[in-house]
């Protein structure tokens, strides 16, 4: 059974597309899994950074 029906029955330009749409969606997921997995170090970072240029004034 195939994993997409009547795959064999579309045209290729069908195919592509979905191969295409496919791919676009794999990207978009490895990249927000990427994303969130940076956003507490990116959050960090500024609260560091924050907390550097404030220390670094009160003297």
């Amino acid at each position: 059974m195939s994993l997409i029906p009547r795959w064999e029955y579309m045209t290729d330009d069908a195919k592509a597309m979905t191969k295409r749409v496919t791919l676009s969606a794999l990207v978009l997921l490895l990249s927000l899994w990427v994303i969130r997995a940076l956003i507490p170090w990116v959050i960090v970072a500024l609260l560091g950074s924050w907390a550097f240029k404030w220390l670094s004034k009160s003297k």
